[in-house]
This record gives structure tokens, sequence and C-alpha cells, in this order.
């Protein structure tokens, strides 16, 4: 029920609640701290009034009878003087009855609170023993009580007035504070297809709301640009298969336009089959990029022993010169990978090709080198994008597929010459390094 409400209307309620428990908790505060005040004072005049008397006895053997009447106020309190045994000596009227406390095990001055005969009110009382008696002073609660009732009554009165008058303000200071936050709600919906360069407005204060604009503007950029991608991929790789397939279907009408000759008809199914091959190429590299999830690859590392594996891969021609060590990789992903540098070089590049691939601790570097142009420096930097291609020819997917490869293994690729990629890539598990 609580998550369907408002964020306004939650704010308010945990400023409400919040606010609650600070009354309560001062509330509280005051009253006892008022109570120990009042009760504080009633015992220094307890203390006084016992002074009085204890003075009087020591000056008086054996006591006056009349010494209640004269030093004791019978509105404002009551004394009584006892003996060892706790029998009354001498008392005020109020308090005749009985005597107000026993006196057994009195070691000392004694406060206590209790019920005294002949006082409607709880009393308060002070019992200081002395050699001549027992000296008992007290004084009603009466007047304490009524002042802590008092101030409860005015606690229960004003602090429902200060909860409402508080949560007014608490709401008002939410609706402020969510404002710019539902304007940028409103501005976040408007962003559509129609209009994908349009922005949050970012506030001026430097707060945290700044902070959440920026944040989101930066991610809807992001969306952008994937977006594009996504379409530009798109674009391309239809125009790359629509190459392909208009031509197969080309050779395969012209070849059923009219009776041909075995010899015709052999060159029109090579020709078919070359596109054929074109179209697997394109669809096998395009499944490859459609697996990547953030730029990676699923990898499944074996032990290959890397001499003879880059031996393995390089066609008739091509120098290699690698360390006969065994390291872990995924060899069917660096035979895609090295396998696209190599095809490159030999369909584009010009002898001599070099192989070279060097060990340094957990990593391992792959080159492959040719003599030809290369890429064009306008290309250079985007020669990793997916069709880009620095010779006009093929769907430009290879050095995507080499970069998806090596930082499948944790590694990097880059161009260190325009006719020169580089290979980097990691030999241990992800797993492995993480706990090294």
């Amino acid at each position: 029920m609580i998550a369907r409400l408002s964020l306004r209307v939650r704010l308010t309620l945990a400023f409400a609640l919040a606010m609650a428990l600070v009354l309560v908790a001062l509330g509280g505060f005051l009253h006892a701290r008022l109570g120990a005040a009042l009760l504080d004072g009633i015992d220094l005049d307890l203390r006084s009034r016992a002074g009085v008397i204890v003075g009087a006895l020591d000056r008086h053997r054996p006591a006056p009878m009349e010494i209640g009447q004269d030093l004791i106020d019978p509105d404002e309190a009551f004394a009584q003087i006892l003996d060892s045994s706790g029998h009354i000596l001498q008392t005020t009227d109020a308090v005749r009855a009985a005597p107000m406390i026993s006196v057994r095990g009195l070691t000392g001055p004694t406060f206590l609170t209790t019920r005294v005969q002949g006082v409607d009110d709880e009393a308060r009382l002070l019992a200081v023993p002395t050699a001549a008696g027992t000296v008992v002073v007290g004084a009603p609660l009466g007047d304490r009580q009524e002042a802590l009732d008092s101030l409860l009554a005015l606690l229960l009165i004003g602090g429902p007035w200060a909860l409402a008058l508080s949560s007014a303000a608490g709401w008002l200071v939410a609706a402020g504070a969510l404002r710019p936050v539902e304007r940028m709600r409103r501005e976040a919906a408007a962003v559509s297809e129609l209009e994908p360069g349009r922005r949050l407005p970012v506030p001026p204060a430097g707060d945290e709301l700044t902070q959440l604009a920026v944040t989101v503007n930066a991610m809807l950029d992001r969306l952008h640009d994937a977006s594009a991608r996504q379409r530009r991929f798109l674009d391309e790789a239809s125009h790359e298969l629509r190459t392909p397939l208009s031509i197969l279907k080309s050779e395969l009408d012209l070849a059923l336009a009219r009776p041909r000759t075995r010899e015709e008809l052999e060159l029109a199914v090579r020709s078919a089959a070359r596109q054929t091959d074109t179209l697997v190429r394109l669809a096998e590299d395009l499944l490859v990029l459609a697996r990547t999830r953030h730029g990676r690859l699923p990898v499944h590392r074996t032990p290959v022993r890397l001499a003879d594996f880059l031996r393995d891969l390089a066609p008739e021609g091509v120098e290699v010169s690698a360390p006969d060590e065994i390291v872990r990789l995924d060899p069917l992903r660096v035979r895609q990978a090295v396998g696209n540098l190599l095809d490159n070089a030999v369909r584009h590049g010009r002898p001599p090709i070099t192989l070279l691939a060097s060990r340094d601790g957990g990593t391992i570097t792959i080159s492959v080198e040719d003599e030809g142009p290369g890429f064009p420096p306008d290309l250079a930097e985007r020669a990793f994008e997916p069709f880009v291609s620095g010779t006009g020819e093929g769907a430009g997917l290879g050095l995507a597929i080499v970069k998806a490869v090596a930082e499948s293994h944790a590694g990097t690729a880059t161009l260190t010459l325009p006719s020169r990629v580089t290979l980097v890539l990691s030999t241990a598990d992800p797993q492995v390094a993480e706990h090294r």
C-alpha cells in the first residue's frame, strides 16, 4: 500500500513520523525535567525546614511543644519529632494521627515519597536522625503534580498542532524539492524517436539533481549512440547481404534464361558457388558479432602449443616466429582472429608477410604485418568498427571480429602501423586472475 503512494506523500509521511518522534521525545524530556526541577525545589525547602527544627532542638532541651506551630507553616508543610522507638514527641496538627515513617534502620538524612495519614496528596518526606530524636519534615506534592498535569495538557494540545504545521511545511518542502524532478520526468517522457537529440535540462545549482540530470543525459547519449550503431549495422549488413544475393540470383536467372552448354552451366555454377561462399562467410561473421555480450565473446580456454598452432594457421609464404610454449586460450576464436588478419594480408597486402608471437608473463602478443599500404590515415581510428574496410572490398567485419576476440581474452587489438595489427591476449581465466 505504501509503495503505491507518491514520493511526495511518502516523504511527507516520513517527515511527519520523524517530527512526531521528536515531539514525543521532547515532550517527555520537558515533563521529566520539570518534575525533577520541582522535586529539587521541594527537597531544598525540606532541608531548610529540617535544619531550622534540628537547630531548635539543639538550643531547647527538652524540645518545646510549640516548635511545630512556630517553625512549620501548616498550609505548606508538616513535621514530626519522633523518639528512638518511633513514638511522636512533637507534631503539627495535620499529621497528629500517626508517625509518618518508621525510624528503624535510619542512619542519616533520608528522602522518601509516600502517603501520609492526614494528608490528601502524596507527600515528600525528609527524615534527619539526631541525638534528641528523629526530625521528619514533609511537604505535599499536589502543586507539583498540578504543574506537571498542566504541562502535559499543553503538550497534548500543542503537540498535534505543531505536528500538523510541521507536516504541512514538509509537504511544501517536498513539493519544492521534487518540482525539478517532475520537470525532468516530463522532459524524459518527451524524448522520442522523433527527437533523439532532446536532453533533460540541467539545473544550475550543482547539487544531486544536477548530477542526476547529467547522468541521465549521458545515458541518453549512450542509448542514442547504441541505437545509431545498431541501425547503421543493420543497414550495412543488409547492403552487404543484398550484393551477393543479387549476383547469385542474376547468375541463376541467366543460366535458366535459355539452354546452356555444359561449360556455360559450369561457369554459372562456379560463380554462384563463389557468391554462396561470400554469403556463408558473411553470415558466419555476423553470427560471431551477434554472439558478443558487451563487446566480448564467450571463450573456452584449452592448453595450446603456440608455435604449432600459429604454423598451422599460416598459409604458404608467411614467415612465422613464435615461442614453443603451451598457453591457455580459445583456439577456435583465436583461429578466427588470426585467420582474418592473415587473409587480409594475403589478399590486400604485399609480401613478405610475417606472423610474430611472444610471451610476457600472463600475456601473449601476436602481430601480423605485411609491406602493403595498409589502412588510409582517415580510417585508422575506425579500423576495428564493423563494416569499415580499408580497401573498399569485402564486408569490413574481419577486424571487428579480431577486436571482439581480443577483448574476450581480456586483451586488446591495435593498429600499430598502417599494415600491422597487434593482438595482446591474456592467458589466464578471468576467475583465476581475480583471485590472484
